[in-house]
């Protein structure tokens, strides 16, 4: 840094800590300035102000802490902080009506991004009037659409079906007799394997 541009620091630094008004470290000073002047400038500025009397410093442990010096503000009323306090825990109630309103009225509008638009819901209504008409002819067709087998088809239909019912109990006979007596034989009862529904 520049020697010129460091001279600078001691009333910015004064400045920067009569705005604030709570103590910080060189270090926090440092940052805060964003590093506009530099470490030693600052160390220096801090320990010339404080030569002036102009802000105080305070050692915690390895650390030292500046703040500036109170007696420069005037006394405060205690009428005056109440008035205050008042003037605060009002803002704060107003503050909290307000976001209860936002919080509303964007719950508010959330549902009416979320929700048709007329022209969507004409259109979705036209749609579903078509969709409902369509499903309407057909159920009409198929109430008036009695399709009746004829009498061949009904006799094949049944003639089939009988030889599959006496192919499948003849199945059944065959494989029923070997599976009793081998199940006869094992010493435990496997109903399971007999009856697989249980």
């Amino acid at each position: 840094m520049s020697k010129s541009k460091d001279a600078g620091a001691v009333p910015a630094i004064l400045d920067y800590l009569r705005k604030q008004n709570r103590p910080y470290s060189a270090v926090d000073i440092l940052n805060n300035l964003h590093k506009e002047y530099g470490k030693t400038a600052v160390v220096k500025a801090l320990d010339t102000l404080v030569a002036e009397g102009k802000i105080k410093s305070k050692t915690y442990n390895k650390q030292v802490v500046y703040v500036t010096d109170q007696s420069q503000f005037p006394d405060v009323n205690d009428t005056e902080l109440k008035s205050m306090e008042s003037k605060v825990v009002a803002m704060t109630q107003k503050l909290k009506e307000s976001s209860d309103v936002v919080r509303q009225l964007d719950s508010e509008l959330q549902a009416l991004c979320s929700s048709l638009t007329t022209d969507e819901a004409k259109s979705q209504v036209i749609q579903l009037t078509k969709e409902c008409g369509q499903l309407e002819e057909e159920l009409k067709s198929l109430k008036s659409n009695v399709s009746t087998v004829s009498p061949k088809e009904r006799e094949m239909i049944l003639k089939s079906r009988s030889t599959d019912v006496k192919e499948r109990r003849m199945r059944k006979r065959i494989v029923r007799i070997p599976v009793i007596l081998l199940l006869y034989a094992w010493p435990v009862i496997h109903l399971g394997f007999l009856y697989p529904g249980n």
